[in-house]
Parts: C-alpha cells; structure tokens; sequence
C-alpha cells in the first residue's frame, strides 16, 4: 500500500483574467507522503495558496492530475468533492471563516453534524478544551480575539480528525505570541491525530519546523528541501 497521502503529476492551473488567460500552475508534480508536514512558500503570487486548493479539491486543474487518498479528484463532481472533504479533510483559512451568528461551540460541532455524527456536540467541546477554549464555548467570534478565533477554526478541522489537514497561512492575521501558540497547535493537533499536514506560510520559523519545505516562484516548483 501506497505512503502517498497527496500525489500531483503535471498539473497546470489556468484562470479567465481581464487581459485573458492567466497561467498561475504550471506543471507541477508533486508527492505528499502520510503523516508527513510540508510547508509550501515562495513569494506573494506564486501559486502557493492556489496549489493548496487544488489539493483540496477547491479549484480544479486546468491540466493535469490530482490525486488524494488514492482518489481522483477531477473525476468527482461537486457534491462528491464536498463529502469527500468532510470525510477526509480539515481545511484553516487565514481569514477564519466562522458563522458569525452560531457559538464557537456550535462552529466546530457543525462538520460532525453534518456527517451524521451523534456526538457532535461533546467531540466538539472536547476540540475546543484541547485548543484552551473549554470556556468560551458558548461565546460568538464577535465576542472572541483574533488568536482566538484561529483556535476555534483549528478546532473545526481537526474534530472530524481528518486524513489530511490543509492550512493557508495560519498565522497571517495574528500577532507574533497568538502566532507562535497557533504553530505550536497546528503541530500537537497533528501529532495528536497523526495527520498530514500541508501549509502555506510566509514564516519562515514555521516552515523550519516541517518535516519538508517546497517553494514556487512563478506557478512552478523552484526548490525543494528537508527542513
């Protein structure tokens, strides 16, 4: 049986600009082995961020295929990539993403909810206390810190305890000690459910502490090298 958590062979991004087609990937072809930590860098505007959405099935490849967990992700429609995500991916964004109208609590019990899971709810009380939110369950991300809100979104990923964890610069918006509690999460959070972890980051500690470190320069692979 394969190691391969991610694998990408020749894969090519291509958007509809104003000026016409925008190449932003260009052949990249990449592995990403089970229980590994890979932080993808390079300058703003280099595909980083585009490349993790297509590892998670957000964007399709104009060219070129993407494999995760031994499926196909081009032959799935949308539905099909959006149970495949809930049952296999946990996906941080910088800007967070929570309801702003539902608890921090009711936040990270939603993906559980949606998957048929009956203790959604105490799975998601349990995320929160390991994140060091077991008293701000009931709180909304109005009422909660930009650290905090990261947490919460952190929480959310990792409760249906997914294959593969996909961060895009997780510690972008916050201040230098929210960041730093942030990477030390991230890292726990992983080794506490044995998830691959993929990252996006322009934090040059954080990438130091991958198990691997790929940088884009112009929608292509430039280096890639051991942490």
């Amino acid at each position: 049986m394969s190691d391969s958590v991610l694998s990408l062979a020749g894969v090519h991004l291509t958007l509809q600009g104003n000026a016409g087609p925008v190449g932003i990937l260009r052949g990249i072809s990449l592995e990403v082995n089970r229980g590994e930590t890979l932080a993808l860098t390079g300058p703003s505007g280099s595909g980083k961020s585009s490349l993790l959405m297509l590892m998670g099935g957000l964007e399709r490849a104009t060219q070129g295929s993407v494999q995760a967990l031994g499926q196909d992700l081009g032959a799935m429609n949308e539905d099909q990539l959006a149970r495949f995500r809930r049952a296999n991916m946990g996906v941080v964004f910088q800007s967070f993403h929570l309801i702003p109208n539902m608890t921090a609590l009711e936040n990270v019990a939603l993906p559980l909810e949606l998957g048929g899971e009956k203790d959604a709810f105490p799975r998601a009380r349990a995320e929160l206390e390991a994140v060091g939110l077991g008293a701000r369950t009931d709180h909304y991300p109005a009422q909660l810190s930009g650290g905090e809100q990261q947490r919460v979104a952190l929480a959310r990923a990792i409760a249906p305890r997914p294959a593969l964890l996909l961060a895009d610069e997780p510690t972008g918006n916050l201040d230098g000690a929210n960041g730093q509690a942030i990477m030390d999460l991230l890292f726990s959070l992983r080794d506490r459910h044995g998830a691959t972890l993929v990252m996006v980051t322009h934090a040059p500690e954080l990438a130091a502490r991958c198990d691997r470190v790929v940088r884009l320069t112009d929608g292509q692979l430039a280096t890639e090298r051991a942490a």
